[in-house]
């Protein structure tokens, strides 16, 4: 038994004790990060790069993109480094800056899934007042206010689940730092803390869910009474990469964090980690590239561009 001033680095989980496979572990993920960097690196490019992409919807999508990247680098790089060299240990300090940081990405892309719900309601129930409700002023500020929020969540939650004391070890049942793992190492009722904070953090995540659904609801209403079906289509086509990216982001995390204890077992919540935690930044940029026409068409003359100047 331990206590939180004698823990100097906690053990994750390993995805296998087979050499051979741990090497296929860390190569999949590999390739799997090198191809989130690259997506999301040419969205951010593309939009930066290309002028009549600088509106609010790809403005908030180049957040997106970068949001994305974060949460990945949480997580990823550290569990193929372990693959790589054969070990399970995490320091202390990596461990805390492992939580902050995927909570801090986490937090902000939920807040920011949130506001891009509205700019599709603002876009299409009431586009007279597209202009002045999200003008460049409104989008930066909005922006700015995921980011802080995601900040302060995770700064509270990081702070208050490394103030708790721990002695029941050290190994976490997960291949990354996350705070329930923490919290089960917590021998206090002190921990109860936690538990209000993450409450808290539940009722303000279904407030933003309920916002979202609203929206669309307001949407779905908007594009029935458009008399064309080609004005219909082009309305909700705007509407489907966001609202495919939030279903996904949803259900991952909903189905690791509110599954059934009676289903648990260490491969399943190693397989659901993995669903909420690489998937979402692996597909989203595929989403957004693959039902967006214009974002294709800036990103290839990008690319021409590039091979040009070559």
């Amino acid at each position: 038994m331990s206590n939180s001033s004698s823990i100097t680095q906690f053990l994750l989980l390993p995805f296998t004790d087979t050499r051979e496979l741990q090497l296929l572990h860390f190569w999949l993920f590999l390739g799997i990060y090198l191809a989130v960097l690259l997506g999301n690196g040419l969205i951010i490019t593309t939009i930066a790069w290309v002028q009549h992409l600088h509106t609010p919807m790809y403005f908030f999508l180049l957040n997106l993109a970068l949001l994305d990247l974060g949460c990945i680098s949480a997580t990823l790089p550290k569990s193929m480094a372990n693959s790589l060299w054969e070990t399970r240990a995490i320091s202390y300090s990596e461990c805390a800056a492992q939580i902050f940081s995927f909570a801090f990405f986490v937090a902000a892309e939920y807040i920011l899934l949130t506001i891009m719900s509205y700019d599709r309601y603002v876009a299409i129930c009431k586009p007279l007042h597209y202009g002045t409700l999200l003008g460049s002023r409104a989008c930066v500020h909005m922006a700015a206010a995921a980011w802080a929020t995601g900040f302060l969540y995770s700064l509270l939650h990081t702070v208050n689940t490394f103030s708790l004391p721990l002695c029941n070890g050290n190994a976490l049942g997960q291949f990354f730092c996350e705070i329930p793992q923490i919290l089960k190492l917590s021998c206090s009722w002190s921990y109860l803390r936690e538990v209000w904070l993450l409450v808290v953090s539940a009722c303000l995540t279904f407030g933003c869910f309920v916002f979202i659904v609203v929206s669309y609801v307001q949407i779905l209403r908007a594009v029935l009474r458009i008399p064309s079906e080609q004005g219909r289509h082009k309305a909700f086509s705007t509407c489907l990469p966001h609202l495919v990216v939030v279903s996904l982001f949803l259900s991952t995390a909903m189905f690791a964090y509110l599954k059934s204890p009676s289903i648990s077992s260490p491969s399943l919540d190693l397989v659901v980690s993995v669903l909420y935690s690489v998937v979402p930044p692996a597909v989203n940029p595929l989403i957004y590239s693959m039902r967006n026409q214009e974002l294709k068409d800036a990103l290839w003359k990008l690319i021409s561009y590039c091979f040009v100047k070559q």
